[in-house]
């Protein structure tokens, strides 16, 4: 039996919940990055002809890109976003604050099928699909996250 339900299910996503700090803020349709590069360093040994040591360097996060999110009434994300520029910033001594923040995975029936905290969060992008009388979407918000990296959440807590 797998880990998802019957034998043999392949788990769908359906939507994804965001969070900061233990907090559901969103639900997003598409999430796009959530990825890691390792960067190879080459290491030419002397009197080795044969091959180049090839060694793992610097870990990289790209930005992390959720789109399709519902709107929401509740301010818990666009306050986030707000910390990272302007008056808040400011008053913040221009010192950015780092969340944790992560995704969950959920099924078509609201299982949740995974999660993966996001270390040291913040927003640098968001955006509202465009609005329009003749649009066939519902209303939408992008926003693109940087992180320091992430690590698999456990459900169970």
């Amino acid at each position: 039996m797998s880990d998802f339900g019957l034998a043999g299910e392949i788990p769908v996503a359906s939507r994804f919940i965001f969070e900061i700090d233990g907090i559901d803020v969103a639900t997003f349709s598409e999430i796009d990055g959530l990825e890691m590069h390792v960067e190879v360093v080459t290491y030419s040994e002397g009197g080795m002809n044969g091959f180049v040591h090839q060694l793992p360097g610097r870990a990289s996060w790209p930005t992390l890109v959720m789109r399709k999110g519902t709107i929401s009434n509740d301010d818990a994300l666009w306050n986030w976003i707000t910390t990272t520029t302007g008056d808040q910033f400011e008053a913040n001594n221009n010192k950015l604050e780092r969340k944790t923040a992560a995704i969950t995975v959920l099924s078509g029936t609201g299982q949740r099928l995974r999660a993966w905290d996001l270390l040291g969060a913040w927003p640098c992008y968001w955006r509202l699909s465009t609005m329009s009388v003749d649009a066939r979407e519902p209303l939408g918000e992008e926003i693109h996250i940087r992180h320091h990296g992430f690590k698999p959440k456990n459900l169970a807590t």
